[in-house]
C-alpha cells in the first residue's frame, strides 16, 4: 500500500474508531458486487450506457456479440496494470476479482430476472443508482470496479481531487461517444444516468471521510 493510501486509511480509522474485520469486508464486497452487477444488468436491459469501464463494456456489447462477463475484464486490462503499479497487488487482486464477478453476475441476473419491457429512463436511472451505491460500498472495503475508478481514486489520494468529480469528467467523454453507437436519445438518457451515479459517489466519497478497510 502506498504512503498516501496508508494515510487515508488511517484517517478512516480515526473517523470510525474501528477497522473492518475480514467477515465485514466479505459481506461488504458481496453486497457491493450484487448491487453493481444488478445496476449493469438494468443498464444493459435498457440499452443504455454509463461512464467508466462499465460504459465502455456496454458500448462494445452493442457492437459485438460478446457477453458483459467477457468484455468487462478485457476492457479493464490496462487499468489492472496501473492499479498494480500504484496501489499494490492486494488492491489489484480485489479489483480483478470484483470486475470478473460483476461481469459474470450481470449476465447471470438475466437467468433470474426477466424484463419484458423496461422504460429506458427508469432503467437508466435505477441502474446507475444501484451501480453507484455498489461502487461506494466497494470503495469502502478496499476495492473498485477498475477502469476510471482506479484513476479517480489515485488522483484523490495523490492530489486530493474529488474522486466523483474526476470520474464525472471522464464519463462525459465516454457517454458522449455513445452518440455514434446508439444515437442522441440514448446518449442524453445515459448522460443523465451517469450524472446520477457520480452524484452518489461525489457526495459520499470525499478526501478525509471514512474509507477504512
Amino acid at each position: 500500500m502506498s504512503e498516501a493510501a496508508a494515510a487515508e486509511e488511517a484517517q478512516g480509522y480515526e473517523a470510525t474508531g474501528v477497522r473492518h474485520r475480514w467477515y465485514e469486508n466479505l459481506i461488504g464486497l458481496a453486497t457491493g458486487l450484487f448491487l453493481s452487477s444488478l445496476g449493469v444488468f438494468f443498464l444493459h436491459s435498457a440499452h443504455a450506457v454509463t461512464g467508466g469501464a462499465a460504459g465502455l463494456s456496454l458500448l462494445v456489447s452493442y457492437l459485438v456479440p460478446l457477453p458483459i462477463g467477457v468484455l468487462f475484464p478485457l476492457v479493464n486490462v490496462p487499468f489492472f496494470a496501473l492499479a498494480l503499479w500504484k496501489k499494490g497487488w492486494q488492491f489489484t487482486l480485489r479489483t480483478f476479482v470484483c470486475v470478473t464477478l460483476v461481469g459474470i453476475m450481470a449476465d447471470l441476473h438475466g437467468l433470474f430476472v426477466h424484463l419484458g419491457s423496461l422504460q429506458p429512463v427508469y432503467g437508466t436511472i435505477a441502474g446507475n443508482l444501484l451501480a453507484g451505491v455498489g461502487l461506494l460500498i466497494l470503495f469502502r472495503h478496499g476495492a473498485s470496479l477498475g477502469g476510471v475508478n482506479i484513476l479517480a481514486l489515485l488522483l484523490q489520494e495523490r492530489l486530493g481531487w474529488n474522486a466523483g468529480a474526476v470520474q464525472m469528467c471522464c464519463d462525459i467523454v465516454i457517454v458522449g461517444a455513445s452518440f455514434f453507437v446508439a444515437g442522441l436519445p440514448t446518449m442524453l438518457v445515459s448522460a443523465l444516468g451517469a450524472v446520477v451515479m457520480n452524484i452518489v459517489i461525489a457526495f459520499n466519497h470525499r478526501p478525509g471521510r471514512y474509507m477504512g478497510y
